[in-house]
This record gives structure tokens, C-alpha cells and sequence, in this order.
């Protein structure tokens, strides 16, 4: 695998190496699996999305300007493959799949076991949020991007993003807990 950063590697892209986004795809495809998965429940769909996302890199490396972080132009990007395919289908999230089960990178199975019930849980409270709410809690939690590469990815402040999941935040936290009957664990 190569040594470049993905700036770099993107950089090399952008100039015409486009050998380069083999490397890229390694190294992101799983996580923006993950990602999509997580946001649609349809693994055949965020194949495809995956591939939709490299596809546009290509299309788009001129647009690479290099001075930010990677990840935050291919989320953007990312995102707007979502978009467009939401807009396709006209349809919502999974509401009847394990998400989580889906796009799990968990290399315990034994200690899933343990807690099916509150991911299950979690997994119900997150597709009954907003599809807005639930882009930035993947986002910030699942893919574990900085609140400045969602700023960048999202067109806002990074305030803006930090008061998003509060609330986001909230809102899962109480439909978690009516779905559980209000019982929390001590």
C-alpha cells in the first residue's frame, strides 16, 4: 500500500495519475460502506454507492483543492451520492434491518451477544430520527470525523455542528429510552 497521505494521493489523482485512486479506494471503501449501510440499511445499495463515490472522484478531481482534509471532500461527496440516490428512490431508512449488524466492523461476535438488545434499541431510536439528525451522528460517531471535516462537509460552522449533535444527541438519547419502557441501566 502506499505511503502518501490521501491528499497526496488525491493531489496525484487531480494531476492525472489516476493509478493513484486504487490506493484510496483501499483504504475508504469500508468505511463509507459502513456509512452508507448505516444511513440506508441496503447493502447492495451502498455498494453501489461506493462505487458512485469513486466514480464522482474521478469526475470531480478537478475539484480537489488539497489545502483540507480529504475525507471531508469524499464525505462531501459521499453525501451527495446519498442524496441523489434518496431522490431516486423516494424512499426512507431501513426500519425492519439490524443496521448495525449490516455495516458491523465489531471483531468481537462473543461480546455482541451480551448486547443485542441495546443495539437493537439503538438501532430502532436511530432509523426513527430525521435523516439530517442521523447523517450527523453517523458522522461524528460512526466514522468518527472531527467536527471540522463535518463543518466542511455540511456547508456550517463548526458551532453549528457541535449544537447539531447536542440535539441530535437528545433526541436519540429520549427515543431510546421510551422505546426501552424509560428503564436505564445504573
Amino acid at each position: 500500500m502506499s505511503k502518501l497521505t490521501d491528499t497526496e494521493l488525491m493531489t496525484c489523482v487531480r494531476d492525472g495519475d489516476v493509478r493513484q485512486l486504487a490506493p484510496l479506494y483501499a483504504r475508504h471503501r469500508d468505511r463509507l460502506y459502513n456509512f452508507y449501510v448505516r444511513m440506508t440499511g441496503d447493502r447492495s445499495a451502498s455498494e453501489d454507492m461506493v462505487q458512485e463515490v469513486f466514480f464522482r472522484m474521478l469526475k470531480y478531481r478537478h475539484t480537489f483543492r488539497g489545502d483540507g482534509e480529504f475525507t471531508a471532500w469524499m464525505y462531501h461527496l459521499a453525501r451527495n451520492v446519498r442524496l441523489d440516490d434518496h431522490r431516486k428512490q423516494k424512499g426512507g431508512p431501513a426500519s425492519d434491518q439490524d443496521v448495525d449488524a449490516l455495516a458491523s466492523d465489531d471483531p468481537h461476535p462473543q461480546d455482541r451477544m451480551e448486547r443485542d438488545e441495546e443495539t437493537d434499541l439503538l438501532r430502532r431510536a436511530l432509523s426513527r430520527m430525521e435523516a439530517e439528525k442521523r447523517e450527523i451522528l453517523v458522522l461524528s460517531r460512526y466514522q468518527d470525523l472531527r467536527y471540522d471535516a463535518i463543518a466542511v462537509i455540511l456547508g456550517c460552522s463548526v458551532e453549528a455542528v457541535r449544537v447539531r449533535v447536542h440535539r441530535a444527541m437528545n433526541e436519540l438519547r429520549t427515543i431510546y429510552f421510551t422505546l426501552s419502557g424509560g428503564q436505564r441501566d445504573g
